[in-house]
């Protein structure tokens, strides 16, 4: 069920290749994969396992640009760096086996000067991957295939911060979440978990809380460490009862595809009463 509209899509953001620089669309086609184009790449390390810029922050600072019509990618380096931009045919090779959100499946891997460029960059052997074909590549698969955030909540997580002697904004960036939302109270998307929820011309199943990891202390330009969040989170989220440790946001599944922008409703749940309350 849906109540009255409680917020609106603030921003839309994917990472078209997961660990770098996140991005905002003026528009989101979503599926039951997610958002269209999010994290259609991402880097193994030596051994095949999977990494991200909670360890390896120099990612954050490449912005890539993909143009699936033409099948061609692009890293921007930060300005001055020795790679400048890479540019190329998306080419892949044959299947592999990669280590995945700790599962082992097949991935190939993209060919050209991409990965020789990004090991460069950050200091350490890296391959560049086409997501695997029978999985989304978000964190969660098909259960976590969007993310929600009211911008309350980084409301919230600012006046903790400002407790402690943190003063300024915190940028949304920093959470990669999918969706932003303008017009919640600090941390009403808690509530929505179990329960359908329109965004735009999407509807998702609300699953669970997001646990917190250390790529929220980076800056999402530059990737360095440069804000105590998990510490700011744990001073008031540390006993929320939650799967995953230190939550902020939900995640969801997609239970009808559509079509969302920024500043489309997204109404509020209602639950449903309780066994022998009255209606």
């Amino acid at each position: 069920m849906t109540g009255p509209a409680a917020a609106v899509v603030g921003s839309i953001l994917i990472a078209p290749v997961k660990g770098m620089r996140v991005q905002a669309l003026a528009e989101a086609e979503v599926t039951a994969e997610g958002v269209a184009g999010d994290r259609a790449f991402f880097f193994v390390e030596d051994g095949g396992a999977m990494v991200s810029a909670t360890r390896i922050g120099p990612l954050l600072a490449v912005v890539p640009v993909v143009d699936p019509v033409a099948g061609r990618l692009q890293f921007e380096f930060p300005s001055g760096s020795p790679e400048g931009t890479v540019a190329g045919q998306v080419e892949l090779g044959e299947p592999e086996q990669v280590t995945f959100f700790g599962l082992s499946l097949e991935a190939r891997a993209v060919a050209g000067p991409f990965s020789e460029a990004i090991s460069r960059h950050c200091g350490i052997e890296l391959r560049l991957m086409a997501r695997p074909e029978n999985r989304p590549a978000v964190d969660r698969g098909w259960a976590g295939a969007v993310t929600l955030l009211g911008s309350g909540s980084i409301k919230r997580l600012e006046e903790a911060a400002a407790g402690q002697g943190e003063q300024g904004p915190i940028d949304p960036r920093r959470f990669r979440m999918t969706f932003t939302l303008d017009g919640l109270a600090p941390h009403q998307e808690d509530g929505w978990i179990g329960h359908t929820v329109r965004v735009g011309g999407a509807e998702v199943l609300i699953a669970e809380l997001v646990g917190r990891c250390a790529a929220t202390t980076r800056d999402p330009d530059r990737g360095e460490v440069d804000l105590k969040t998990l510490r700011y989170l744990a001073s008031y989220r540390r006993d929320v009862p939650s799967t995953e440790e230190l939550p902020f946001g939900v995640f969801a599944s997609v239970t009808r595809p559509g079509t969302v922008r920024p500043g489309d409703p997204v109404p509020d749940t209602e639950r449903p009463p309780a066994p022998g309350t009255p209606n």
